[in-house]
């Protein structure tokens, strides 16, 4: 399956954006999905997950509260809604899926498809 990332952009604290993933391809496939975030001279760290069914999801605790994330099936679209963003929250997001594993959420490792990463700045 193919993501496009999009929604990414400059923003003052405070304020919201949503992120969009949009998957092509091979998406009759059941796929968990999930957010990363990459701050620069810091490794990828989670942001929050999934499930195919939506049955399941999972938060960072440094977003819990104020992001969400959310699934359009019919439309193979993730979003990840963000709300009183920090300057902390400034990252090169990227989208990722995964077609097993979802137990090991955290994990980057467990998600096989990745999108091209979307830049979200949060000014003071």
């Amino acid at each position: 399956v193919q993501l496009q990332a999009s929604g990414g952009g400059l923003v003052q604290a405070g304020g919201s954006l949503r992120l969009s993933c949009a998957a092509s391809g091979r998406t009759s496939s059941s796929y968990d999905m999930g957010w990363f975030r990459q701050a620069l001279g810091k490794e990828r760290e989670f942001v929050a997950a999934r499930s195919w069914s939506g049955g399941s999801t999972h938060y960072a605790d440094s977003v819990k509260g104020r992001f969400t994330i959310s699934r359009d099936n019919a439309k193979n679209t993730v979003y990840l809604q963000m709300n009183s963003l920090k300057r902390e929250d400034t990252a090169v997001y990227y989208c990722a899926a995964a077609l097993l594993g979802y137990s090991d959420y955290e994990n980057p490792e467990i998600y096989g498809s990745w999108g091209q990463g979307t830049l979200v700045t949060v000014s003071s």
